[in-house]
Parts: C-alpha cells; sequence; structure tokens
C-alpha cells in the first residue's frame, strides 16, 4: 500500500481482515494525510485540524461498523446545527438537522424564504436518496432506483436541466433571496465545486444529506479517525512505515513485481494499491509510465487552480457573532452573504488571483470538543473555498499576510471584538499544502470534482474500476472513484477489486 491517508488505511484495514500481508509505506512522519490534527507553529497546547473537520461521506456508509472503528477509539459528536448563517447585516439563520427546526429558523425572518428552503428540501432529498449508492456501494440498487424514480416523476426534463446546471442557477430557481442562498452555496463550495460549475447543483442538493444523516466531528479531530484506522490495521497484522517515501513501482511482464523507497529498499509484490494522487503514481512513479489510451487519459484529468486555503486561529474566547444562541458555534459557519461573492471570487482564484473580497466559512471544534484547546480558550479554522493554488503576482509568500488580515477582518465584521481573544495566528495555505502536506498543485481532492470526473468516471472511465492496465495494480484515494473528502470508499472499493480479483485467478 503506498500513502495512509484514510483511504489507504481503510483499504489496508480490509485486506489485513481479509488475511492479506499488508505493508503501508507513507512518505511522510506521519500517517493521515488530510485527516490529520496537530498543534502549529507558535500555537501550542491548541490542536487543529489540517484540512478536514465534518466527517460526513463516511458516516452515511457501514465502513466505521464494518471495521468496527469504535472499538478502536473513534467516536463522533454530532454537529447541531450543521450550519449556520452569519450574515454581516446581523441576521442568522440556523439549520438544523430538522428540517422543521430549520425552517422555523428561517421564518424567524422571512416566511416566504422558509417555505422555499422546505421545498427545496423536498426536491433535493429524492436526488440525495438517487446517488447515495455511489457512496454506499451497488448493493442499494433497488433504494437508488426508487430515489431517481421519485425525483423524476414530475418533471424530467426540468430535474435533469437542475441537476446538470451550476448551483448558482439553481439556488436563484429555488430560494428567493441570498438569506439562505449564500449559507447553501457555502456549503456546496466546501466540496471543491464553483458556483458557475457545470453539474455543480448537485453539491447544491447535497445540502439534503446533513438533514438526513447529521454532520459529524471525530473527537479529538480528524485524527480520531486516522488513529482508529492504525489501531485496526495493526490488530489485524498489518504493518505502517512512515518516512518510507515510493520512488519508483516497478513492472514486469505486464505485472506489478515491487515498489522502490526513495533509501533504495526493494521490496517486492504482487499486488500494490495507490492511496495518493492517481497522476504521480502512475505517470511518474509507475516504470514505465502508464501509455496508451489509459494514460492518455489520466494525463487530460483536470486539476484547477482553485482550492482552500485555511487560517488556523487561537483564541480565549469563542467569535461573539451579534445575536447569536447556544449552539451557533458547533458546526460550519458560514461567512458567504451573496452568492455572487462567491462566483467572483472561484473567477479570481480560477486567473491566479487572491481574491478582492475573501469568501469564508469556519469551525470552531472546541466548542464540542474541549480536548482541542487549554481550558477556556478555543480553536477557530477558517477556510476560504476559493483560493489561488498559484499566485501570478509575487505568489503566496508576498500575498498570505494580506490573506490572513482580510480573512481575520471578515470575521470581524460579523464577531466585534474577535481580534482582541487572537493569541495567535497559523497559515494552512497553498504553498504548505503543497510542501508540508505533499499534494500536487496543493489539490487535497487531487482531481477537480465536476461530473465528468466522479464516480466511475474518476480519475477516468478506464479507471474507474480501481484497476489497472498493470495486473496487480490498483488505485485509490481522493482523486478515485467515486469521490474525494473524508469518505473511505475509495479504500474499499479498491480492496474489494483486489479481494475479488484474487479470487477468481
Amino acid at each position: 500500500m503506498v500513502g495512509a491517508g484514510h483511504n489507504g488505511l481503510v483499504a489496508a484495514c480490509y485486506l489485513a481482515q481479509a488475511g492479506r500481508d499488508v505493508l503501508v509505506l507513507e512518505a511522510l512522519d506521519r500517517p493521515g494525510g488530510g485527516a490529520r490534527t496537530e498543534e502549529r507553529p507558535r500555537l501550542p497546547g491548541y490542536r487543529f485540524d489540517l484540512h478536514s473537520v465534518a466527517h460526513n461521506i463516511i458516516n452515511m456508509t457501514s465502513i466505521p461498523a464494518e471495521l468496527d472503528l469504535a472499538d478502536a477509539g473513534l467516536e463522533y459528536l454530532e454537529m447541531d446545527p450543521f450550519s449556520v448563517a452569519v450574515h454581516a447585516d446581523g441576521r442568522r439563520v440556523r439549520f438544523h438537522r430538522s428540517i422543521d427546526a430549520t425552517v422555523d429558523s428561517i421564518a424567524e425572518i422571512d416566511r416566504a424564504e422558509a417555505d422555499a428552503y422546505r421545498a427545496f428540501m423536498g426536491a433535493s432529498i429524492p436526488v440525495v436518496q438517487a446517488i447515495l449508492p455511489t457512496v454506499r456501494g451497488t448493493r442499494d440498487v433497488p433504494a437508488r432506483a426508487r430515489g431517481l424514480w421519485r425525483a423524476l416523476r414530475h418533471d424530467p426534463i426540468t430535474t435533469l436541466r437542475d441537476a446538470l446546471g451550476p448551483y448558482d442557477s439553481l439556488l436563484r430557481r429555488w430560494l428567493p433571496s441570498d438569506l439562505t442562498r449564500g449559507p447553501v452555496a457555502a456549503f456546496a463550495a466546501h466540496g471543491g465545486v464553483g458556483p458557475m460549475t457545470p453539474g455543480g447543483a448537485l453539491f447544491a442538493y447535497w445540502q439534503a444529506a446533513y438533514h438526513l444523516f447529521g454532520q459529524w466531528h471525530a473527537r479529538g479531530g480528524s485524527q480520531g479517525l486516522t488513529d482508529a484506522l492504525v489501531r485496526r490495521l495493526r490488530s489485524s497484522g498489518g504493518e505502517l512505515r512512515c518516512s518510507a517515501r515510493v520512488a519508483r513501482i516497478e513492472t514486469a511482464g505486464g505485472r506489478v513485481a515491487a515498489v522502490v523507497t526513495d533509501g533504495g529498499e526493494r521490496i517486492a509484490a504482487s499486488e500494490v494499491v495507490t492511496a495518493i494522487d492517481p497522476k504521480l503514481a502512475l505517470l511518474e512513479l509507475l516504470d514505465p509510465p502508464l501509455g496508451g489510451a489509459a494514460g492518455a487519459d489520466l494525463a487530460a484529468a483536470r486539476r484547477g487552480n482553485v482550492v482552500q486555503a485555511v487560517i488556523h486561529v487561537a483564541t480565549t474566547a469563542l467569535p461573539p457573532y451579534v445575536n447569536s444562541r447556544p449552539g451557533d458555534w458547533n458546526g460550519l459557519q458560514s461567512y458567504v452573504d451573496h452568492v455572487d461573492d462567491l462566483s467572483r471570487a472561484w473567477a479570481q482564484a480560477e486567473a491566479f488571483e487572491l481574491p478582492d473580497r475573501i469568501p469564508l466559512y469556519a469551525f470552531t471544534s472546541s466548542a464540542i470538543d474541549g480536548g482541542l484547546a487549554p481550558a477556556g480558550h478555543h480553536t477557530v479554522y477558517l477556510a476560504c473555498p476559493a483560493a489561488p493554488a498559484e499566485i501570478a503576482r509575487g505568489g503566496w509568500d508576498a500575498n498570505g499576510a494580506r490573506f490572513i488580515e482580510r480573512s481575520l477582518d471578515e470575521v470581524e465584521r460579523r464577531a466585534p471584538g474577535f481580534r482582541d481573544t487572537i493569541v495567535g495566528v497559523a497559515e494552512w495555505t497553498p504553498d504548505w499544502m503543497h510542501d508540508d502536506g505533499g499534494w500536487p498543485g496543493a489539490h487535497p481532492m487531487h482531481l477537480d470534482i465536476a461530473l465528468d470526473q466522479l464516480g466511475p468516471l474518476r480519475p477516468t472511465r478506464r479507471l474507474g474500476s480501481h484497476r489497472t492496465p498493470v495486473s496487480g495494480l490498483y488505485i485509490s484515494g481522493a482523486g478515485t472513484n467515486p469521490t474525494g473528502g473524508i469518505a473511505g470508499t475509495p479504500g474499499r472499493l479498491a480492496a474489494r477489486a483486489l479481494i475479488s480479483d484474487t479470487k477468481r485467478r
């Protein structure tokens, strides 16, 4: 196994439980990839999720139960409300797991908007139920068919138009104003898709999934998932080796033969699963590189310049939002007042520019998990979903400080006095993600999330089964079927493909 992100560890656990001799090689000195929780430079005593915070998709699957991760120490805490719209003008909308409670919150400001949101969720739930099996596996085909029928039965042409279009258009058709459009768009952007991206409407429909399944935080941060997977791997007989970067994957006669580390160690293997960027694995590490139509398809897979940038802020108090109520810090706190602001920021980031207006959302996990900060103190995770991986003028070295100040100003607008609570700040911007995280292009999803790069088309149609033209070589990770994020399904599917092929042989 190459790579000890959560997908690599999931695959390794399934393979070890199936009786395979498993060795996981990780380039960094610690496992977890984007699912790590650490103290940051200059902020001792405060532990921040480096990237992933909310673990949603994996909790829609049977993976935690199948691997008995609770027995390995994993505990999930529900974030409810799962999102709060913190508008700069003082208005608040609280998105609870309960649709009724959410509608009541919207109705405090606008009854017509509340009714429109209920109708939008009524249309969204069948769509989510239709696509859930791509997350849960193919065994639930009848449920998928029922969801598809419910989604299409009234006006199939209009539903298809909505699903294939951008979520900017979808939200404008369904929701009267940015009171709810803005925060729903912020959550859609959290998935790595811009408001004007064709097919991005699916990520706005996905709002219904949080009502159906909730939003979850691993106690101790994302590291709780990583640590539980490592314990399960070792209890099942598997081995994890960190600081073991793979330099080459050798083949012989059309079969995988070995992996060679940077240190020159050659490890013979009849099966190898890579859980890293598939382009890196198959076009750079594989010897010889993947060629033919499969190689050309993979080389053409897209990775744009829009990524996330994160700021970790240690504070003496939670952000003092105007008109706040208990629970407002439990989940995602949206600072996207207008969808247009998000669209402009996305376009500027794609053009290698730092956005003029920084779209932000926040997580304050210490509000429900006190072990992340010293007593009486808190962690504030600020994320911009529309940041440029590369900046044409000066790069992040010249623009990082400006990004941080603009972001803190955006919080201060909504929480006067926030700056007075700050103990320290640490950036996790794309330059850090590339250098320290080891993510090519600073892209945690490895490839863009788009309709033609999702599900069995991810990373390409020819590689969507997790198998490669090289016998014994399989791929997993955020850039493979079905999607990125904390899902675990790419890991499980890759392990199942390997086990199935072994049985067939």
